[in-house]
């Protein structure tokens, strides 16, 4: 049957926006390194209510010795609280008049006319979470997600994250490393020879058990200091399972061996990138996490065929998510200043 009405072109654009959402959502998330780690390792969770509310165990019980009649400690203790992040809601919007639905009658057209739109959207959705990832969630008077400049700040000690002032709980502090001020018996540079050395240092410092930084996202430049410290056969690129790292599919790793534990570096680079420059993040994929609300996970904006002004002749659509990027654990969340 011939696509002929407006009613069904707005059918047609509903249909399109449902089978291209889950592309959307994989175009952002393997956009940026960070994210693509994040949803690989399982670290996309969902969540609802007023407020993201996570979990923290902000004290722990004392253990003692004893003999005889010693006394034994009771010390009342408050173990749980709660870090409190709001909803972030980002939307990339289109629409499409009444005249140009008319003039692109016809399955052939139409398609060709939703698909331009619908990537033109898809592209502006993964470009303003890329950028939100790496701020500090003060853009737009606040309403982006709070990024890694803000999650993984160079003042640990100073504002407040989830609802805790990081200059009282110095448990809630993530650690800088500044390359050229804080490694003085390796050297005060960030270079091909003091690159390696620093690496090792860091990941042992910020390690305990198990857990360690074991994703270093780079920019070029640090990355470049990274590649020439290691000779020819220690350049190993690794993938997502590969190794004992965090490799992930879409980005290549070197993969380096640390007291801690393998380590993947990765480079975040490309035509259009806002990876602040001579920065590292040394992250845990298993203390951070993207929250996300369930009926939010990049879908229409609006529900079935769209919305139509009562006084224009037109439809707007768009794709909208809603969700947080939240550090669970900041003990092992580290940033590297390399210049």
């Amino acid at each position: 049957m011939p696509i002929t009405s407006v009613r069904e072109l707005q059918q047609t654009l509903t249909a399109s926006m449902a089978q291209r959402s889950p592309a959307v959502q994989d175009l952002v998330y393997n956009s940026t390194p960070l994210a693509a780690v994040l949803r690989e390792r399982g670290r996309i969770k969902t969540a609802s209510g007023p407020e993201i509310r996570i979990p923290l165990m902000i004290d722990k019980l004392q253990a003692q010795w004893f003999t005889g009649y010693d006394k034994l400690r009771v010390d009342p203790k408050e173990l749980v609280n709660s870090a409190v992040f709001t909803w972030k809601r980002v939307v990339s919007m289109f629409s499409l008049t009444g005249t140009e639905l008319m003039f692109n009658e016809g399955r052939g057209r139409i398609l060709d006319l939703m698909s331009t739109y619908l990537e033109a959207a898809e592209m502006s959705a993964a470009e303003e979470f890329e950028t939100a990832l790496h701020g500090d969630g003060t853009g737009t008077g606040g309403r982006s997600i709070i990024g890694m400049g803000g999650a993984v700040p160079i003042i640990t000690n100073s504002g407040t994250y989830g609802g805790i002032d990081r200059a009282t709980q110095t448990i809630w502090r993530t650690t800088t490393y500044n390359a050229t001020t804080d490694f003085p018996t390796i050297g005060a540079a960030w270079n091909s020879t003091t690159a390696r050395p620093m690496i090792e240092r860091i990941a042992a410092l910020r390690s305990k058990g198990q857990r360690y930084p074991r994703l270093w996202i780079c920019d070029i430049l640090s990355y470049q200091a990274i590649s020439a410290s290691l000779v020819a056969h220690q350049r190993i690129t690794t993938r997502v399972g590969a190794n004992p790292g965090t490799a992930f599919a879409g980005f290549e790793a070197l993969s380096v061996w640390t007291p801690a534990g393998a380590i993947d570096i990765v480079c975040a680079s490309g035509v259009g990138n806002v990876m602040p420059a001579n920065t590292i993040y040394a992250l845990d994929p298993e203390g951070m996490a993207i929250y996300e609300f369930p009926s939010k996970r990049f879908v229409p904006f609006h529900p079935g065929e769209g919305m139509r002004p009562i006084n224009q002749d037109a439809v707007a659509q768009g794709i909208e998510w809603a969700g947080e990027l939240v550090v669970e654990n900041p003990r092992f969340q580290v940033r590297v200043v390399t210049a």
